[in-house]
């Protein structure tokens, strides 16, 4: 791994903690916004369900943006500062036109969302296109680390920031955005200056690596909806209603937080795994062990209990999609070009599918159904041990081919 790749894979942690933190801010601090435009409640629900409905469809199209930009050797740093820049500025006026009224405030928003999904997959599709593959694991690992703090911190701004005005966190978070995204075009000249002994294409790995180099998309992308779904259902709806059986609610913001430190911890030495069995195989087994610590959490007995069975669950979470996003960033055609952005947009796409769900559920009741709450509590379950067992027929399958293909005179 040359120390380029190496820091580009700490600066896209860097990234992927601002990134989430501006969404973080924005979650909190909307419906103040939207009552200042005039909205009714109501309105916040259905701005978040627009949000990630763009995101599904924004993400898997910049990353088809990225792939074909990147065939066609143009350089997409300065294109990603321009777009973030816009972001930002979009980003920094949202308390400002709240006042103005409704319309301003959403067409803002829907700014500020299009040209958000230009920092998700093209940037890990600069990480696929240039490191090794024997790398990419380890810097999928350090990308997701931003990720998984800004999981982690999240219940804490939460308490912070709610009753703070809302000028001073949107500027800074725009300000520090804004200046790290900078850095891409720096980043992207380093990167593509490199000796092409670190690119892929000249040091290829074993297929085995994260998993076939072609990876079937279809089932990829349905497995990877159901682990989101049982994510999201588990964690967002479910975590806090299984801690206040043992805590009271104001210990909630230092409880949320451990399921992220299982995801943290677990990503380095699962990235270990990831290249030595291949990323499905990682995503399988991890899928039926976090079956399980749901199942555990559910029946747990004890505070400690259950605060070992969510750590586990987020262990497992950290290595599927560390693993996912591993096999994304190794994806190639059938003629061999990378496919790097299309496949990290799928599965941001799918991450956003998810997320529209939960929101949905919630907006619709079906989350307080009293006559849906053993089902729903059951769906995660059911969700990570389907999916796990059928990417590991996947891995499987492929394992199989390949042994065929070998033998063969």
């Amino acid at each position: 791994m040359s120390p380029v790749t190496h820091r580009f894979g700490w600066y896209l942690a860097v990234l992927q903690l601002l990134f989430t933190l501006c969404w973080t801010v924005y979650a909190i601090y909307l419906p103040q916004l939207a009552t200042a435009a005039g909205l009714a409640p109501g309105a916040v629900v259905i701005l978040l369900l627009l949000d990630q409905v763009v995101f599904t469809v924004c993400d898997f199209a910049t990353g088809i943006v990225a792939d074909r930009t990147s065939r066609a050797l143009i350089r997409i740093g300065p294109w990603l500062v321009a777009i973030t820049v816009v972001s930002c500025a979009a980003f920094l006026v949202l308390p400002y036109v709240a006042a103005a009224g409704a319309p301003l405030l959403i067409a803002v928003t829907a700014i500020w969302t299009i040209t958000t999904s230009a920092l998700r997959a093209p940037p890990m599709m600069m990480l696929g296109k240039h490191a090794a593959r024997p790398a990419i694991p380890y810097l999928t690992s350090l990308a997701l680390l931003g990720y998984g703090l800004a999981g982690a911190a999240s219940p804490y701004l939460a308490a912070t920031l709610r009753q703070a005005d809302p000028r001073l966190p949107f500027a800074l978070a725009s300000l520090v955005l804004v200046l790290a995204a900078s850095g891409l075009i720096r980043a992207e000249r380093r990167l593509a200056s490199q000796p092409n002994t670190d690119t892929p294409s000249t040091a290829p790995a074993p297929v085995r690596t994260v998993g076939p180099t072609r990876p079937p998309t279809l089932w990829f992308a349905l497995a990877m909806i159901a682990l989101a779904l049982g994510y999201q259902i588990h964690f967002s709806l479910e975590s806090a209603p299984l801690y206040r059986r043992f805590a009271a609610a104001d210990q909630l913001v230092w409880l949320m937080p451990v399921f992220w430190i299982g995801f943290n911890v677990t990503m380095f030495p699962a990235s270990v795994l990831t290249r030595k069995f291949g990323g499905y195989v990682v995503i399988g087994v991890s899928s039926l062990i976090g079956a399980a610590a749901i199942a555990v959490a559910h029946g747990a007995t004890t505070l400690t209990m259950l605060v070992v069975a969510q750590c586990a669950s987020g262990a497992a979470w950290g290595a599927i999609l560390m693993s996912a996003f591993a096999i994304a960033l190794s994806a190639t055609g059938k003629n061999g070009e990378g496919r790097e952005g299309r496949m990290s947009g799928l599965l941001y796409a799918t991450l956003a599918l998810a997320t529209l769900a939960r929101i949905g559920a919630v907006a619709s009741g079906v989350a307080a159904d009293p006559h849906l709450v053993g089902a729903l509590q059951g769906l995660p379950v059911l969700c990570w041990a389907l999916a796990g067992l059928t990417l590991l027929y996947v891995a499987a399958s492929s394992l199989m081919r390949r042994a065929s293909a070998t033998a063969a005179p």
